[in-house]
């Protein structure tokens, strides 16, 4: 090997993302850069094989194929002497093709029972080591062969979940073919019986660890036989006889160290081994509810020996196993890994109490007991962050993963107790997982990212997340092709999604491509990563800027894409979400049009309406009435028939008809469809329901009777006394949605006669003088303008049919009278004496606009009229009632108010019907009232104001 010294360096970046390097000393740089491309084919072996023991063993494979001196290096002993094979899918096929690489293999890991099956394939006669875990489905049969085709194992270990279909016959398996065992432990075992114990004390003479824990009977006296232990653990299995084991354990003769914690253990018995036992120097006792409840626990005699539980000071307890008496307080455990001076059975007592604390903490965390809270503020957080810096990888997972578990209070709402996440804040927790997120080894980097991702849930510790760089850490780690690290990942930045100050700060470190691009890479069968991807795009779809963003990034698409394809409620939901969100921006971007014109958008909403999850459902519509207007005339085909349905929600139904009415096309579509039929039953039906239903109900029947013909179809199917009833809500937005409707109707003939059949002049009377809508309150005028001012009644006979003539028979005097009593009063309520005089007698602009800042409504100027309309009201100009005069004045200022949304196309239909000279006439008639003439002097100067504008 050439001579070369060489020492890692952390290069952080622009974005602060620490990266490592390897630099030389007194050599030149490795890459030798060409024409700006730099030749990574002439980099030392020794480089080449660094860079490959940080990959995985498929991204290994893959890069080896580059080329034949890569494959050679590739092929290196001292890259495949271990394997973790958790991370991807390991099945014969891929065991076949890495055997060759795997004659000289020391060390595996692996998950669940297709990776088990797997193993053999391999061909690693060299293999002393395994562990696997997700075991619940290997059986005796697996494992036996396994031990079988590999007699140099030296350690298995198989959990923490449990082993439910391994038996003793497998345990006997592994005494007969594995000579050299010296560590062992399994978990979730149902009968360890004496036979199979037995068997690991005759055949396994080196056996010095051993762990059957969660199990549910162990033989305690077989356990006696195996005089080589020097490590056992039974925490957490159950009907341990304690008079048993104090009376046999203590002779084990080189037993160190003994875990018996969550199990029910007394002070009797822990006083008995720690007295009795000669070898015995730790004993832990953690979350042994027994134990912890006796008062008398506080006078056992320890003699000298480590007695570890929760009514102890775990770090100081640890301190008192050194000699240096330096090595105290919370750092006992960083300062034994930086020792120099290490002591051989100091060092195996360590390494064994990280190992069996992690996994008791882990487990305490996962099942989450009651008064424990006082434990993990003082001690457990502190101890997890501890193992977390260990440098064994399984306790550094188990520890990260406690810390994502024990914050969790309520997995469904994602609720997390903020005292104990913010204690993980306090003593530098979210800079050491930060760190570990960053490592190469993948299965830290999933157990990281999950812990960051759950204590990122406390507004407060996501703050320290962003601070500390982990946004763009969290970023690059949703890219891994390791489904978990995405997954967790992706976890992440949902929950930093949620808090509106890192919205940017995600879209900013490529975080919203990497989320789509998880949603197309793991399209089916990982609804895991699906849901939280889909989480955080909705999350970021709230916001403006980076709705764009995920529009750009293909968001629409991947999103609809799930809504159509996948099953899972979690995913709809959030699919759903997320397509609501990026469509309800209206006018301010494009991403309403692009989700109504992604191919498949409205079917896959379509199905998922029909979903048996209400949420599903309510989020799926919302979206319809969210960017419905982009959906074009499609959507009526299904949303009128879901109405008057009792099966869905009728309420975001009959929105979304509202906001599909606002296009003439759809208005159209709807009607021949069916949608005034269903909606006029809709509104017959809920007089008594929610504000928001009546509000919609009468909101669509208002933008559908924008059309004449529409108007008149809504009065021939009975809709014109559900409008009535409706007006006469206690919600103000109802009365300016049935007033809408009302006033639309009245434009025809028929309608008016059918609304003041219907006794619908009092109660449109009845919102003049009471609702608190100025809008409610001008519409109903102008809707009683419409039915008293005498036009189109000859229009319009014809069509009156037989059924209907009785209305002609209509007394109309009494309802005129009060009609234009209340027009009158409704006007002068924006009339100023001083004002009018004023302007009377002077022309200044500034006389006139005080008169029109008093009578503006602010929310009119959002209505659109039609030719025929603008029409009605110039006619109304020469109506011989003064009233009506003065209310078509009124309307007119209204609607061509510079500024207001629809001003230049009124002030437009107005110069082409030839308005400005009945308005001159009217501003100049000797009789008419004083207000009819300033506001149709008003009405002039904003004609003449639009149509400067319009030549400018």
């Amino acid at each position: 090997m050439s001579r070369r010294v060489r020492r890692k360096v952390a290069n952080k970046g622009k974005d602060g993302v620490v990266s490592l390097s390897c630099h030389e000393t007194g050599v030149e740089d490795l890459g030798t850069e060409r024409n700006g491309v730099v030749d990574w084919t002439i980099l030392p072996d020794d480089t080449v094989i660094h860079l490959f023991s940080r990959l995985n063993y498929r991204d290994r494979a893959s890069l080896s194929s580059t080329c034949r001196a890569w494959r050679v290096l590739a092929a290196s002993r001292c890259l495949w002497s271990s394997l973790d094979v958790r991370a991807h899918k390991f099945d014969t096929t891929m065991a076949t093709s890495l055997a060759p690489r795997c004659m000289n293999l020391q060390k595996l890991k692996f998950r669940g029972a297709e990776s088990a099956d797997a193993v053999i394939h391999l061909q690693a006669k060299n293999l002393y080591e395994i562990n696997g875990d997700y075991c619940r489905k290997i059986t005796d049969a697996t494992l036996s062969v396994i031990v079988a085709r590999h007699e140099a194992l030296e350690s298995i270990q198989l959990g923490p979940d449990f082993c439910e279909r391994i038996t003793g016959d497998a345990i006997k398996a592994i005494a007969f073919c594995c000579p050299k065992l010296k560590k062992l432990r399994l978990s979730g075992i149902k009968d360890v019986f004496a036979d199979a114990i037995n068997a690991l004390a005759k055949h396994c003479p080196n056996l010095i660890d051993i762990g059957f824990l969660d199990c549910l009977n162990v033989d305690e006296a077989a356990l006696g036989n195996i005089l080589s232990v020097r490590f056992l653990s039974v925490a957490g299995s159950s009907n341990m006889n304690w008079s048993v084991v104090s009376h046999l354990w203590h002779k084990l003769p080189k037993l160190i160290g003994l875990d018996v914690s969550r199990t029910d253990i007394g002070s009797t018995d822990v006083s008995r081994l720690l007295f009795s036992s000669q070898s015995l120097k730790v004993l832990c006792a953690l979350n042994c509810p027994v134990l912890e409840e006796d008062t008398s626990v506080s006078t056992i005699k320890t003699k000298g020996k480590l007695l570890l539980s929760l009514f102890s000071d775990i770090f100081i307890e640890l301190s008192s196993l050194f000699a240096d008496t330096t090595k105290k307080g919370r750092n006992v455990l960083l300062d034994w890994r930086c020792s120099k001076k290490k002591d051989k059975n100091l060092n195996e007592i360590m390494t064994w109490l990280e190992w069996i604390l992690s996994h008791t903490l882990l487990r305490t965390a996962e099942s989450n007991p009651q008064g424990l809270d006082d434990f993990w503020l003082k001690q457990g957080a502190a101890l997890l962050l501890s193992l977390m810096q260990s440098s064994q990888e399984d306790v550094q997972e188990r520890a990260a993963t406690g810390l994502a578990t024990f914050v969790v209070i309520d997995d469904e709402n994602a609720s997390i107790d903020c005292r104990r996440a913010e204690a993980v804040m306090l003593d530098g927790g979210i800079r050491l997982l930060l760190n570990l997120a960053k490592c190469w080894r993948e299965g830290l980097q999933s157990e990281a990212a999950k812990a960051i991702a759950n204590l990122s849930v406390n507004a407060n510790v996501a703050k320290a997340v962003a601070e500390e760089g982990g946004i763009n850490i969290l970023a690059l780690l949703a890219r891994s092709m390791n489904r978990m690290v995405a997954e967790e990942a992706a976890g992440g930045l949902w929950n930093l999604s949620v808090g509106e100050e890192h919205k940017a700060a995600i879209a900013e470190a490529g975080g919203v491509k990497a989320l789509v691009d998880l949603i197309f890479k793991w399209s089916s069968g990982c609804d895991g990563v699906l849901e939280r991807a889909a989480g955080a795009l909705a999350n970021l779809a709230a916001d403006d800027k980076c709705s764009t963003e995920v529009a750009i990034a293909g968001g629409v698409h991947a999103l609809v894409m799930l809504a159509r394809s996948c099953k899972f409620e979690g995913v709809q939901e959030q699919a759903a979400r997320a397509l609501a969100n990026l469509a309800a921006h209206g006018d301010s971007n494009s991403n309403n049009a692009a989700v109504g014109q992604e191919a498949g958008a409205l079917e896959a909403l379509v199905q998922l309406t029909r979903s048996p999850h209400e949420g599903v459902r309510t989020d799926a519509l919302e979206l319809i009435l969210a960017g419905a207007e982009s959906f074009s005339a499609l959507a009526f085909h299904w949303l009128f028939p879901l109405v008057p349905s009792d099966s869905c929600p009728k309420q975001e139904a009959a929105g979304a008809l509202w906001n599909l009415s606002f296009d003439d096309r759809n208005r159209e579509a709807i009607a021949a469809g069916g949608g005034i039929e269903a909606l006029v039953t809709l509104a017959q039906s809920c007089s008594n329901a929610s504000p928001g239903l009546q509000e919609r109900a009468a909101g669509a029947l208002w933008g559908l009777s924008v059309s004449e013909a529409n108007s008149i179809a809504i009065g021939q199917e009975g809709g014109v006394a559900p409008l009535i009833a409706l007006a006469r809500s206690d919600a103000e937005d109802v009365h300016e949605t049935a007033a809408g409707a009302l006033w639309n109707l009245a434009f025809n003939h028929s309608n008016a006669l059918r609304i003041v059949e219907e006794g619908g002049v009092p109660a449109l009377v009845h919102l003049c003088l009471t609702s608190e809508s100025k809008m409610a309150c001008f519409m109903a005028a102008l809707a009683l303008a419409y039915m008293f001012d005498g036009s189109r009644t000859d229009e319009f006979t014809p069509m009156v049919t037989s059924s209907e003539s009785s209305l002609k028979s209509v007394n109309m005097d009494g309802p005129r009278r009060l009609a234009l009593k209340h027009i009158e009063a409704f006007i002068l309520r924006f009339s100023d004496a001083q004002a009018f005089a004023a302007a009377a007698v002077s022309s200044a602009p500034a006389a006139l606009a005080q008169v029109t800042e008093k009578a503006r409504i602010q929310e009119a100027g959002h209505l659109r009229c039609s030719g025929a309309e603008i029409g009605r009201f110039v006619s109304m100009l020469r109506n011989s009632s003064s009233i009506l005069k003065t209310c078509a004045a009124f309307a007119l200022l209204q609607f061509t108010i510079p500024g207001g949304r629809h001003a230049v196309h009124h002030a437009s239909l107005m110069q082409s019907a030839g308005a400005a000279r009945v308005l001159r006439s009217a501003a100049a008639a000797a009789n008419a009232p004083i207000e009819a003439k300033i506001f149709a002097r008003i009405v002039l100067r904003n004609l003449e104001h639009h149509q400067v504008e319009h030549s400018i």
